[in-house]
């Protein structure tokens, strides 16, 4: 168990260390152009990045805080402001709140790439979106049972939802964008962003896999998929700066 918990640790400092140099890159580009899109795929990936730290603070906390409330699921919590804040570290909660933000921001930059003005015709759907925020935070804070690895799980699936209901009709507007515009920079633009929506629910695709595996077949640490999901974040933000930030602000 410290051992896959040793290399999670190790292995998501790795992806934290090449998506900080990408999102340098990212505000870099946004420093020299001040374009409102780059500024919302900078604050994307500052938020996903920030949940990356969360998630490998979790990891840090087990392995060298001593603190058995942490380690061992049959230790009761000791009901301190304290031990509130680190279980919901450790249980990817606080990761969980800065990964719904990220995804907010996404659907922020679905409507002001693709809608005019900036605003959505549908405001039914752009308060489930909201809504739907709201809730998951307010979910991630309060309901927590240590020890529950179904309400872990449930986490990784309201997060899951969250994604689909924000990335897919971001890939189907950047799939009809690609279609309809002649200009290969531009279709290289919105290939990249669908490239990168669809690796952003791969993330936790995999996580959620990862989460059935552990309860189903009573796995002790991480699993494939654990590893295989954080990669995509990488992938993510490659296809954003270098599909579509990079050649954009060329082209600008």
């Amino acid at each position: 168990m410290v051992n896959l918990m040793f290399i999670g640790m190790v292995y998501e400092l790795i992806i934290i260390i090449i998506a900080s140099i990408f999102l340098f890159l990212v505000f870099r580009k946004y420093s020299e152009r001040r374009h409102r899109l780059t500024l919302y795929l900078f604050i994307i990936f500052l938020n996903f990045v920030i949940a990356l730290i969360f998630s490998w603070l979790s990891k840090v906390l087990r392995l060298y805080s001593g603190l058995e409330y942490l380690i061992d699921p049959s230790v009761p919590d000791p009901m301190t402001i304290e031990s509130w804040f680190l279980l919901r570290i450790v249980s990817f909660r606080i990761t969980m709140i800065f990964t719904i933000i990220a995804l907010l921001y996404n659907y922020i930059l679905k409507i002001n790439l693709f809608e005019a003005d900036g605003t959505t015709s549908n405001k039914i759907y752009n308060y489930i979106i909201y809504s739907y925020a709201g809730g998951s935070i307010g979910y991630m804070i309060i309901v927590y049972i240590k020890g529950n690895f179904i309400l872990d799980l449930l986490t990784f699936v309201l997060i899951l939802i969250y994604i689909c209901l924000v990335m897919i009709p971001l890939m189907k507007s950047c799939l009809q964008a690609y279609k309809a515009v002649d200009d290969q920079s531009f279709k290289r633009g919105f290939l990249s962003l669908f490239l990168m929506a669809l690796s952003i629910i791969l993330i936790f695709v995999c996580q959620v896999i990862d989460r059935i595996l552990m309860i189903t077949l009573n796995i002790i640490g991480y699993t494939l998929f654990y590893f295989l999901g954080w990669s995509f974040a990488i992938v993510a933000i490659f296809f954003a700066y270098f599909g579509y930030i990079n050649p954009k602000s060329k082209k600008e």
